[in-house]
């Protein structure tokens, strides 16, 4: 018998010998009230069902503290029930998810197949990272990723909310990088940016999927719109030989101090490093930012700091994390952060590189782990979702080696990238998408999905080749089996032909 398709790959599934679970309109729901909310709207959504509420055979919901580790659960389906077990209320809510694509047409009518799983996430942090300074995307596009990450078992959303293109998040102590620095986005397009309200509400919506929200504020490069709010506190833009090429590959202008940039170079800009109002910002908009997020991380970048001499932004890297440690919080850096000595030892570090790390990439990524820290893997030429497929739609970059196929969103081991940093000194794993390109919430479904399944099943699953699940040619029949499911919540998913999609 085979086994039905659970993406990502449980730890334990088993498939009972007895006859499906019926599915009807007389089906009872009961148990955990956030948890049946989320699978009933699962269950209409798919089957056009509405089940009942109350005692009695059916589907029962329940937490149970001593049922395993954290976010685990337990399944439990045979012709008479379905039972859901959490250890807590996230991993009932994962449980919830498994059911959802355990949820199979017969016929005219809808089972659920006599199957035992029982599971519990890898690493403890698994992400998606959505750029919204490239180009802005609002609240309702934010929360619908948000659902459609949560349904795969992520529990965090990293937003890249600044950058060389514009200030996306409103701030009482600095009102000018909303007043004067929001309004562009890349190739001219409008801008825009949130609320404290909105924020807010993006941070209550993530926490009702159980995600956090991991602010990124990326500092002291990518920071020529900073410079548009408050001219003194960043250099004037330096331009190498090389953006130029980039600028002549890609189009826009190049950039000049006061003027919103809206072109793809990286690199020019920086903040002063010598001049103590900088810090006085930092410590302003952290310090803020730090009040309105309750999650533990704060991301302060430090990535393509170019034209920031190496002593320089060792400086900057060592106070800016030290004022995010002392909020409190724990410091979040993308891997080249890791060159500073002096950057706070709770800094974790957020590795960007190829699979094969190249100049230097590995020594600045293990140098958290050195001090007692763990990395986020977010390998470039495996997870960037704006990559371009081999073949689909004309959005996505291709300089992380790319065109990036599904398979080599899926054929990686984290335990193998950074030479000597194993699961012990990782975090977990981060699948950023990047939106030079990308402008609309169906862009964002086109370039995440199928290949964010295959991110979650790095973060989430055992180890690869740890059982027969954990294969390519397991995930591209099982990530295929979820066509169905996804079209039914609306995710417009990307048609690979490296899947064999189901149809109904």
């Amino acid at each position: 018998m085979s086994l039905p398709a659970v993406v990502p790959a449980p730890v334990s599934i088993e498939a009972g010998s007895g006859a499906p679970f019926r599915l009807a309109s007389t089906t009872t729901l009961n148990g955990e009230t956030d948890a049946a909310a989320a699978l009933s709207a699962i269950v209409e959504a798919r089957t056009g069902l509405a089940l009942a509420t109350g005692d009695g055979a059916g589907i029962e919901l329940r937490v149970d503290a001593g049922a395993g580790a954290p976010e685990s659960y337990r399944i439990a389906v045979d012709e008479a029930s379905v039972s859901v077990t959490g250890s807590d209320a996230a991993g009932l809510f994962y449980g919830v998810q498994t059911l959802g694509q355990l949820i199979a047409r017969e016929g005219d009518g809808w089972i659920v197949p006599a199957v035992t799983i029982d599971d519990a996430p890898r690493f403890a942090y698994r992400g998606v990272m959505l750029d919204v300074a490239r180009h802005f995307h609002p609240v309702d596009t934010v929360t619908a990723y948000i659902d459609r990450a949560a349904s795969l078992k992520f529990n965090a959303l990293h937003l890249h909310l600044t950058d060389d293109q514009g200030w996306r998040l409103q701030l009482n102590s600095r009102p000018e990088l909303t007043e004067k620095a929001s309004g562009t986005s890349v190739g001219g397009d409008p801008g825009g940016f949130y609320t404290k309200a909105d924020y807010r509400a993006i941070v209550g919506y993530a926490a009702s999927r159980h995600m956090i929200v991991v602010p990124e504020i990326d500092m002291p490069g990518h920071t020529h719109a900073v410079g548009l709010a408050y001219p003194e506190l960043a250099e004037d833009p330096s331009i190498s030989d090389h953006m130029r090429e980039i600028i002549r590959d890609y189009g826009g202008d190049e950039p000049h101090a006061g003027t919103p940039y809206d072109g793809m170079a990286v690199g020019f800009s920086s903040l002063k490093i010598h001049d103590e109002a900088t810090y006085d910002f930092v410590a302003d908009v952290f310090g803020e930012l730090a009040a309105m997020t309750p999650g533990p991380y704060l991301h302060f970048g430090g990535d393509e700091s170019l034209s920031t001499t190496d002593e320089d932004f060792a400086e900057f890297v060592s106070r800016a994390s030290e004022i995010i440690a002392d909020l409190g919080k724990t410091p979040v850096a993308w891997h080249e952060a890791g060159a500073a000595a002096g950057i706070a030892d709770t800094t974790i570090g957020q590795y960007w590189g190829f699979l094969t790390p190249q100049e230097g990439a590995a020594e600045k990524a293990t140098a958290f782990v050195d001090n007692g820290a763990q990395l986020i893997l977010s390998p470039a030429d495996a997870i960037y979702l704006d990559m371009k497929y081999p073949s689909g739609p004309d959005l996505g970059l291709t300089w992380a080696n790319g065109p990036t196929s599904v398979e080599r969103a899926y054929s990686w081991e984290p335990s193998d990238v950074v030479p000597g940093v194993d699961d012990s000194g990782i975090l977990g794993v981060e699948a950023p998408l990047w939106t030079e390109t990308i402008r609309t919430a169906a862009d964002i479904d086109t370039m995440a999905f199928p290949r964010a399944a295959a991110a979650a099943e790095a973060a989430w699953s055992p180890a690869t080749g740890a059982s027969e699940l954990r294969t390519w040619a397991s995930f591209r029949e099982r990530v295929g089996a979820l066509g169905p499911l996804w079209t039914s919540l609306g995710i417009g998913f990307h048609p690979s032909d490296e899947i064999p999609w189901a149809t109904e």
